[in-house]
C-alpha cells in the first residue's frame, strides 16, 4: 500500500481528475493502488491475467498493459496507443463483459 501522505496527495487531485488533466499518466501502479479503493466501495476488479495470449509477451515494440489490464505509455502525450495496445484494451472489454454477463445471468 502506498504511504498515507501520498494517498492524501492523490486524494487532493480530484479537480485534476474531474477535468481529465492527468489522463494518460500511470500504468501498472495505477491499477495496483486502485484495487484497495475499489474493494472498499464493494466494486469488482477483473484483471485480464495472461488471457491476451502472445500479445502479453511482445518484446519487439514499446507497449503498455500488464496482467492487471490494458494500458499505454503516454509519455509527453504525443504518443498514441499502438494497434497492439488497442487490441489489448478491446480484449479487456470483452473479458470484463463476459464476467458481467455471468453475473447478470446468476441474478
Amino acid at each position: 500500500m502506498m504511504p498515507s501522505q501520498f494517498k492524501a496527495f492523490l486524494d487532493s487531485t480530484g479537480g485534476l481528475w474531474r477535468t481529465q488533466a492527468l489522463a494518460g499518466s500511470g500504468q501498472e501502479t495505477t491499477a495496483l493502488t486502485a484495487i484497495t479503493q475499489l474493494a472498499h466501495h464493494g466494486m469488482l476488479f477483473v484483471p485480464i491475467g495472461y488471457t491476451f495470449g502472445a500479445g502479453m509477451f511482445e518484446m519487439e515494440q514499446v507497449k503498455g498493459g500488464s496482467p492487471y489490464g490494458a494500458g499505454t505509455l503516454a509519455g509527453d502525450g504525443s504518443r498514441q496507443p499502438t494497434e497492439l495496445e488497442l487490441a489489448q484494451a478491446f480484449h479487456q472489454g470483452k473479458y470484463f463483459a463476459g464476467f458481467a454477463k455471468k453475473l447478470k445471468g446468476s441474478a
